[in-house]
């Protein structure tokens, strides 16, 4: 039977062998004929073979090994080490070949060079090279389980550090920039060949595996309050506004400025204090929800026919840029330049310090991530017999429940390199071991197993248990409670179905959601959840032709209520939820004609 052969997914012929079709095309690849980015695959199940040379594949590199040895010899090695021959000599050369998902799957990949046999295709050159950018920074990822390793590098994306050196120059919309950011005693080969101790995102803690009084149930942490006043974890949020001279169609334009009395909207003198004569505001001016920033006029949404004997002045709206409406800071600079356009363009950049508070996001380079529940005086603290109190204290059983071994061989692979003043090797396959740490702490005089006598500080007496104790690189994730935190009594609400807005940034409600109906009725308690969803949402008064089931309508001028349908006066006002009117209305529009039945409420 003959193979089918795709090139990018389109069938072009059959051939006869597609093995030797896959390897012959392998051949030329290696040797120069074809571009080095085409892929072959051959899926004996299917009989087919795929050639791929379109855009949007992930391709790493691979050493080619044939009859079980290595094309890559240590005189390549040499020659890349002194610059005479280069990545893309290896390339061309089919030493080296950058292989796809598809073709991955005709290989037999060896990750050792002394495991090599003679059915291997491919060597890996180095085992943490089948890790991606975030997994390959977490140190001992080979000792937890995937979806821990997953989730620790969405958390380092989501960590606050230092994100650009010139962030004072730039004019992010947000950024997040941590005070005094250190470089973790435990990294990987990976983390330092891409030089990212120079933009650090967490701090080295002394961390106890401890419970404390409940406060760190589940998976809330207990920090040390003294250490947050020396500024640990502590961060400056920024945020900027921007504002634009607009042109409009007919002339007319925005302009900066205090706004005078008479235009719409005018917002009271007392909200234009903190500006200048320009009508911007300065740096260093501490700003509060809704302040006015910069004084801005626009001319009217809609424009009206102006007569030769209409003679009054130009009616303006304010339109101020402001600050969000659960925001505050100070001002940190205010830009003023021009647009492509060649209008006025104003940028105001705001800055606020947000010090480590109860509800803000912590987390370990395991997935082990802590929102704090307690902050706690160090003299409160249990601490060591050489005074040393934790910065930090995590629930034991966060350890065994999530499989994390990686997190507790850092705590041990830190507090090493606290006493020997060296940076530990966590690479992934091939990073230091725990013989190495042990070594290293029986020398200097402690337990090799990280554990250690400590004291009640409220007590000073002896906690009899042995505690796990030790140092590990924390991150603070950019989900900080100052940003998240939300209420609403009345405010704004949609115009289609007069619903509560929805989000913080809009002054939306809480949702109750489906979850939080069916708590309400197996409680038995329907008038609350009629006071949630009708009265407290969106509760209207509709009136309903009782003969008929049609709405009816109410005639301001001859102050009558009739059914436009059978002209009928038996007309009653109905309660009811303005999303179900809606409901009957959008029905209507598709041709289906809606009938309420109506009863009074005895029946």
């Amino acid at each position: 039977m003959k193979t089918g052969v795709f090139v990018n997914g389109r069938l072009v012929g059959f051939h006869e062998n597609g093995d030797r079709l896959a390897s012959s095309l392998r051949k030329m690849r290696r040797d120069g004929e074809l571009d080095e980015q085409t892929n072959v695959a051959y899926n004996k199940r299917t009989n087919e073979v795929f050639v791929n040379t379109d855009e949007g594949r992930p391709r790493r590199p691979l050493i080619v090994v044939k009859a079980g040895k290595s094309l890559l010899t240590t005189d390549m090695v040499e020659k890349v080490v002194k610059g005479e021959l280069h990545w893309h000599d290896l390339v061309k050369k089919g030493v080296v070949e950058w292989l796809d998902a598809e073709e991955e799957e005709n290989t037999y990949i060896s990750l050792h060079e002394e495991d090599l046999n003679e059915e291997h295709t491919h060597l890996e050159f180095d085992p943490v090279s089948i890790l991606g950018y975030a997994s390959a920074q977490i140190p001992f990822p080979e000792y937890n389980m995937a979806p821990r390793v997953l989730m620790a590098a969405q958390h380092t994306k989501q960590s606050l550090g230092l994100y650009a050196a010139n962030f004072n120059l730039r004019c992010d919309t947000r950024g997040h920039v941590l005070f005094y950011p250190q470089s973790p005693l435990v990294r990987t080969r990976v983390y330092g060949a891409l030089g990212n101790e120079k933009r650090a995102s967490g701090q080295n803690f002394v961390v106890a595996v401890l419970s404390y009084h409940g406060f760190n149930m589940n998976d809330a942490v207990v920090l040390n309050k003294d250490a947050i006043e020396r500024a640990m974890g502590r961060s400056e949020f920024f945020r900027t506004y921007a504002t634009e001279e607009r042109r409009y169609p007919g002339g007319q334009r925005d302009h900066f400025g205090i706004p005078e009395e008479y235009v719409q909207n005018y917002l009271g003198p007392e909200a234009y204090t903190a500006l200048d004569e320009d009508g911007v505001i300065s740096p260093d001016i501490e700003v509060f929800p809704n302040a006015v920033m910069v004084g801005k006029t626009s001319p009217p949404r809609f424009l009206k026919e102006i007569s030769a004997l209409d003679v009054e002045s130009e009616k303006r709206r304010e339109s101020s840029l402001t600050t969000r409406s659960n925001e505050n800071g100070i001002v940190d600079a205010v830009i003023l330049t021009e647009s492509p356009s060649g209008t006025k363009f104003i940028k105001v950049r705001v800055r606020k310090m947000n010090v480590p508070e109860i509800g803000d996001k912590f987390a370990s380079r395991f997935g082990q991530k802590g929102v704090i529940s307690l902050l706690v005086p160090q003299e409160d603290l249990p601490f060591t017999r050489d005074g040393v109190t934790p910065d930090l204290m995590i629930n034991p059983h966060a350890i065994p429940g999530r499989m994390t071994a990686g997190h507790l061989l850092e705590m041990l692979g830190g507090k090493s390199a606290c006493l020997d003043c060296k940076h530990k090797d966590g690479t992934a396959f091939s990073g230091d071991t725990e013989e190495d740490f042990e070594e290293v702490l029986r020398t200097h005089g402690f337990k090799p197993t990280g554990q250690e006598v400590l004291y009640d500080g409220k007590t000073g007496e002896r906690i009899y248990a042995k505690i796990f104790m030790g140092v590990i690189y924390y991150q603070r994730l950019h989900h900080l409670v100052s940003l998240k935190l939300h209420a609403r009594s009345r405010g704004p609400t949609q115009m289609l179905t007069h619903q509560p807005t929805e989000g913080r940034a809009r002054e939306g409600g809480l949702r109750l959601g489906e979850m939080e109906r069916d708590c309400f009725i197996g409680f038995g308690a329907a008038s609350l959840l009629k006071e949630r969803m009708i009265d407290s949402s969106d509760k209207t008064v509709e009136l309903v032709c009782a003969d008929c089931g049609t709405l009816g309508v109410y005639d301001k001028i001859k102050g009558r209520r009739y059914c436009p349908l059978c002209d009928s006066a038996n007309i009653h006002e109905v309660e009811m939820s303005y999303a179900f009117k809606l409901l009957l209305d959008e029905m209507k529009s598709i041709g289906i004609h809606p009938q309420l039945k109506l009863r009074d409420r005895g029946e």
